[in-house]
């Protein structure tokens, strides 16, 4: 590598991973190590894809899914620890964060343009029935999960970018990387500094005109997650309804256009970004007001910010 008198460079990569758009930028002094890291980083992001994906036959994932009400799947230790951690963030968010939201009847809920009507309320709860952590079982001993119902499917859509984000973080890490962002679609984790040696900024999106900027943090050492309704939604009799659903009513949720989340860790950023929207502002705030180290910005539906105790906006 180059001497230390030089200016570090800025490398970037961009890719399509996980279905997600990944940018992973790296500061260093040598362009040919600089992209060996992001490959290396690359092939674990790749390697989580292969574990969690429900698009795979015989992913982790869809072994489990498959034998759910019929009988226990000899899992690995990540995938039992991955599980675990998320059904101590449901106990958390009272069920508003919930690995099970693979078990909702997707018939009712197609955010394109076919869809005309919301169901009725009684439909829509039938819908989630069998959305509830309570009937996962883990078994450390054994290495097992079982889903106690038929028909129950877990997916990590609302923590699998974050948790691939903090590995690919910890790959760069290992191998020298001392500054970087690994951006996992808008679930972002930072070290270091920039170049120059100033910290790292992102901007909060402007949910009404997603490429303009509505505020902006500095997170060097930080991550954060953006949950909105902005990118997904449908419009009926005049009324936009976000795909976020509430698990416990199976209703799309309403009031928040985005939730911003910032804290050490992009797994726990990404997983407490959707619960706040279903809890609501006043709920949710009093929420990350009590975990330490974690801080929260919310838009609501008429453009008012509303921020936890101790978040510091430029």
């Amino acid at each position: 590598m180059a001497n230390s008198t030089m200016q570090p460079g800025l490398y970037k990569r961009t890719m399509k991973l996980m279905g997600n758009r990944f940018e992973i930028t790296v500061v260093a002094f040598d362009e040919s190590w600089a992209e060996a890291c992001i490959h290396d980083a690359v092939t674990e992001i790749q390697r989580i894809e292969t574990l969690l994906t429900t698009f795979q036959d015989n992913s982790e994932t869809n072994q489990v899914n498959r034998m759910a009400g019929i009988q226990p799947v000899e899992v690995s230790a990540e995938m039992l620890q991955l599980v675990s951690r998320s059904v101590k963030l449901s106990k958390l968010t009272q069920g508003a964060f919930d690995i099970t939201y693979g078990s909702v009847d997707k018939r009712f809920w197609n955010f394109d343009t076919t869809m005309q009507s919301l169901p009725d309320k009684a439909t829509a709860a039938a819908s989630v029935r069998l959305i509830n952590y309570r009937n996962i079982v883990i078994n450390e001993e054994q290495s097992t999960l079982f889903l106690k119902e038929k028909g129950m499917r877990i997916g990590f859509g609302g923590i699998g970018k974050g948790y691939a984000a903090e590995r690919a973080k910890a790959v760069l890490q290992q191998k020298g990387v001392t500054s970087g962002i690994v951006n996992a679609s808008g679930d972002l984790t930072t070290w270091g500094t920039q170049p120059d040696g100033h910290p790292w900024t992102v901007g909060i999106a402007n949910p009404d005109i997603p490429h303009q900027l509505f505020s902006s943090l500095t997170i060097s050492g930080m991550a954060i997650a953006t949950s909105g309704n902005y990118e997904k939604y449908v419009v009926i009799d005049g009324k936009k309804y976000s795909h976020t659903i509430d698990p416990s009513t199976g209703m799309p949720v309403q009031g928040i256009k985005s939730v911003s989340i910032l804290c050490p860790n992009a797994e726990m950023a990404d997983a407490m970004a959707t619960p706040v929207m279903i809890m609501g502002i006043k709920a949710g705030l009093h929420m990350i007001n009590q975990i330490k180290g974690m801080a929260c910005l919310i838009i609501n539906d008429h453009n008012q910010l509303f921020t936890s105790a101790n978040i510091r906006l430029q």
